[in-house]
């Protein structure tokens, strides 16, 4: 048996508790994968970079008791199509807004982490009516703050050790994935080093992601393809800080998590000006792959908010 046969997303689906599918979905221009299951009202899940729909594998069993759970893998992710373009957050949420009424939804709530956190925001900012509530995990949406990041790091900022409590990560795969053409030599076939690299110092406790999901998102990105497709999230930051300018306040109900050992500090300051009503969370004890690391966590939290 292969690996695509035992790492594929249908047979990651069947692997779950309960009654998961995936399955696939023309919208908006671009084929989106996602993976259903459970019942009740809509919740959408939304990942990020370097990872897959199955970076919420931990939480999806919990959640699908009480909700009707849809793991989407967004345009470039997974499996889902990697057009040219398209990769800007507002024309993301606007793939997810096609497929909420693929679905025959008119309302849902989304919960996004890194880059599936930018979209949620984005689909909340956008499309205010077709919003329940969203809750956003570790990340914000790009604002013109983030034109200001440094390309040295900073007093305190890790490069080579593990994150340590209350230090600020120093992003320099930001940098690296606006380069055109070279990650894709470079990493193709490869992508698992740097993925372990991001796993084993961006996460509180390394071990929390194991050898099958590093397996899982290896594969996802082992193609030049799917490399130049996720940076594509990233070269598009100039247009999402723009498009953000334009945003309002967001009038969904919002909740944030953020890692003690990641980003919380940044988003207890910045988060409760973006929205009117924001609740801003610390996940002890955790880094910045929360559903993960601290899946308990989140099924909590997102329980107690979404009700």
């Amino acid at each position: 048996m292969s690996a695509n046969d035992t790492l594929g997303d249908a047979a990651l689906a069947r692997s779950l508790p309960g009654t998961f599918t995936s399955r696939h979905a023309e919208v908006n221009g671009v084929r989106l994968h996602y993976v259903e299951g459970g019942g009740g009202e809509p919740l959408l899940l939304l990942g990020g970079w370097p990872q897959t729909w199955w970076q919420w594998n931990k939480v999806m069993p919990a959640l699908a008791r009480r909700y009707r759970v849809i793991a989407v893998d967004l345009r470039g992710m997974g499996g889902s199509g990697k057009p040219a373009g398209g990769y800007d957050k507002k024309t993301m949420a606007a793939d997810i807004h096609a497929l909420v009424r693929h679905l025959g939804l008119t309302t849902v709530s989304i919960a996004g982490h890194d880059i599936g956190a930018m979209v949620a925001y984005a689909y909340a900012a956008n499309h205010p009516e077709a919003t329940t509530k969203i809750a956003l995990l570790d990340v914000a949406h790009p604002d013109e703050s983030w034109s200001a990041l440094r390309l040295l790091p900073g007093p305190g900022q890790h490069v080579d050790s593990v994150i340590e409590e209350g230090a600020r990560s120093f992003l320099w795969w930001f940098a690296f994935n606006q380069v055109r053409g070279l990650p894709e030599k470079l990493l193709e076939g490869r992508h698992r080093l740097l993925g372990d690299w991001l796993f084993d110092r961006q996460a509180d406790d390394a071990g929390f992601i194991d050898e099958r999901s590093r397996q899982v998102y290896a594969l996802a990105y082992s193609t030049a393809d799917a490399i130049r497709a996720g940076n594509g999230w990233y070269q598009t930051f100039n247009r999402d800080i723009e498009d953000e300018r334009t945003y309002g306040r967001v009038t969904a109900p919002m909740l944030v998590l953020g890692g003690d050992r990641s980003n919380y500090a940044n988003l207890r300051d910045t988060m409760p000006a973006k929205g009117t009503d924001v609740q801003v969370i610390e996940v002890a004890d955790c880094g910045h792959y929360i559903p993960e690391e601290r899946p308990q966590a989140v099924i909590d939290a997102l329980t107690g908010f979404l009700g």
